[in-house]
């Protein structure tokens, strides 16, 4: 199978398997993992900022930092279609107590006016606006990426109204290689970031949230309390040190592969809009001859994989495990339908 799902699915490459092998390990929860401590430090300082936590999740990592940016009550500002609210299984609401604005963006992107406009009033009967998330890439927006200037008059926005600014980088790594950007940028607007190893940069588990040192000391007593300690963490830890070292610059790759899906998919009579592919993710509609459904099914039977994510709507998601053969393969098998 071609799976195409998501960038979740890649497995680790030989070279990230012998890295795993050969880690030294500790008790991470006791903070003697040597190597669990090398990629919380490695990860701090590409990013410019004093510290980090390894968690086994991006989910986690982004529950983790709104719970210690806000109090129950709070409201935190988000796009609609923001992994933090679609995809977390309500965890705003069960593990922080907090409500969410909805800001309808472009493709999972919001802007400084929007969340000055979705500020609540200090008035008692309102939650207390207190946090925004953004989301880059946005997965939801087919990967597409924030512009760096908006993102600085977000930071603006924040700044003057005194609320914490959150990044879910699930992608990020896909954003500053499609974007040419540096990481420390993102670190000197953020007042935390949450980035994602095991998606395009190909690590079995593990995510990291990053920010200033109290902040992490915070994070580290809600990581307990939901659970997410680790002991013997170092190989996968390993893992990730070896993706950073080794992945993001092949991302690239993925991005070439997912524009050359695209345009296959444009010659095609039944396929209505497509998003702009900006990095790894092809969104587009379905009309006509299939639903969405029917068309991942009529795909599996060719040994392909993708996801329906609505009755109209499919998603193929490109990564380190789709090579240049499976790329020829699928875009044979759409000529063909």
């Amino acid at each position: 199978m071609i799976d195409y799902r998501s960038d979740t699915v890649t497995r680790p490459t030989p070279g990230m398997l012998a890295a795993m092998n050969q880690a030294v390990v500790g008790d991470d929860v006791f903070g003697e993992d040597p190597t669990v401590n090398k990629l919380e430090k490695m990860c701090a300082a590409l990013f410019g900022m004093p510290a980090a936590v390894f968690c086994p999740s991006g989910t986690m990592t982004n529950q983790i930092a709104i719970k210690c940016h806000t109090q129950p009550g709070d409201e935190l500002i988000c796009d609609t279609l923001s992994h933090v609210y679609q995809y977390e299984g309500g965890g705003i609401a069960f593990n922080s107590g907090v409500s969410v604005r909805l800001v309808n963006g472009s493709r999972g992107r919001i802007t400084a006016d929007q969340v000055l406009e979705s500020i609540n009033p200090v008035d008692v009967h309102k939650p207390l606006t207190t946090l925004v998330c953004l989301e880059n890439t946005a997965n939801r927006g087919g990967g597409s990426c924030y512009d760096f200037n908006d993102i600085q008059l977000i930071r603006e926005a924040c700044s003057e109204k005194k609320l914490g600014l959150h990044l879910d980088g699930a992608r990020l790594f896909n954003a500053l290689v499609a974007r040419n950007e540096s990481p420390l940028r993102y670190g000197e607007v953020f007042d935390s970031i949450s980035i994602c190893l095991s998606k395009g940069l190909g690590a079995p588990v593990g995510s990291l949230l990053i920010g200033d040192t109290p902040f992490i000391q915070r994070a580290r007593r809600i990581r307990k309390v939901f659970g997410g300690g680790m002991r013997q963490a170092g190989s996968l830890a390993a893992a990730g040190i070896y993706a950073l070292e080794n992945h993001i610059a092949r991302l690239a790759i993925d991005h070439e592969h997912a524009q050359l899906i695209a345009a296959a998919w444009r010659k095609k009579s039944f396929i209505g809009d497509i998003f702009p592919v900006e990095t790894n993710i092809v969104i587009f509609e379905v009309s006509n001859s299939y639903t969405a459904p029917q068309l991942a099914v009529k795909l599996k039977e060719h040994a392909i994989l993708a996801i329906a994510i609505s009755p109209k709507i499919i998603r193929m998601v490109v990564h380190l495990d789709i090579h240049e053969l499976d790329v020829e393969r699928t875009l044979e098998v759409i000529g063909k339908l």
